[in-house]
């Protein structure tokens, strides 16, 4: 088995299910690749504050995993501040303006930026020339 997908969040909302991938064969362990992967849907809005995720047992059950691994992922995601855990009611969705995850945004934004200078570099772009694209692209996004 190379592949175990679910459309386990969202199924007690009514909402369009989101689908988890998960690969043995990728390398990355299979706790990360789930937390990677709810994380990107909090961050992206997909999940909702306040939303529940699916019980450890449910998830596990849904995706053919360990309960111990969905535990790990969700215990992870709690100390990054995405999720809150709270003991017999579940696991729920930290909105966008918890302190953590204020510091995982401006992480994604400074590795962004970091990455958007050293191909600036590359290709011989001045520092003036940089912010000038940089402005750009924000009045593209403001307007």
């Amino acid at each position: 088995m190379e592949l175990a997908e679910g459309p386990v969040l969202r199924e007690c909302f009514g909402k369009a299910p989101m689908k988890l991938i998960i690969s043995n064969v990728s390398g990355v362990p299979i706790y990360e690749q789930l937390k990677d992967q709810i994380k990107s849907a909090i961050l992206s809005g997909e999940i909702s504050e306040g939303e529940a995720l699916p019980s450890l047992r449910t998830l596990a059950k849904e995706l053919r995993i360990s309960v111990l691994t969905v535990t790990r992922a969700y215990t992870e995601l709690e100390q990054e501040g995405f999720v809150k855990n709270v003991q017999g009611r579940g696991c729920f969705a930290l909105g966008r303006g918890s302190e953590l995850m204020r510091e995982q945004l401006l992480r994604n934004v400074e590795e962004g930026l970091e990455a958007a200078v050293s191909a600036a570099r590359i290709a011989g772009l001045t520092d003036d020339e940089l912010r000038g694209m940089l402005d750009i692209l924000l009045e593209e996004d403001n307007g």
